[in-house]
């Protein structure tokens, strides 16, 4: 396979032209990676298809990228010791954060399927 831009000879599994760049057929068949430097933007949601209550911690986890049972269990800890500011900045996130139906995936990007 070669580039269709500069011409350089490209490997069956080269994503893009490492001359000019330009992404190659494996890329535009499937989704394009964020620029170099950057990682994908992640929202703060709650997450439906993985919530136990409201799916806030399950959205946190996901946010951090760290285990949703851990977070969970770091929520549970800080609602009972600090009782009334635990409880309420769980209400508070319930209230604020907005719902997303999707599944997340391997790569930690949620698939958006709405019902």
């Amino acid at each position: 396979m070669f580039c269709t831009n500069c011409g350089l000879n490209l490997g069956e599994e080269d994503a893009f032209c490492s001359r000019c760049g330009k992404p190659s057929g494996v890329a535009a068949a499937s989704s394009s990676p964020p620029p170099s430097g950057q990682r994908p933007r992640r929202r703060l949601v709650r997450l439906m298809s993985e919530k136990k209550v409201a799916g806030v911690c399950a959205g946190v986890a996901h946010y951090l990228d760290a285990d949703v049972t851990l977070v969970r269990v770091i929520w549970l800890v800080l609602a009972i010791c600090t009782v009334i500011p635990g409880f309420v900045a769980y209400l508070v996130a319930w209230i604020a954060m907005p719902k997303e139906y999707g599944a997340a995936t391997a790569a930690g990007e949620v698939a958006v399927t709405h019902p």
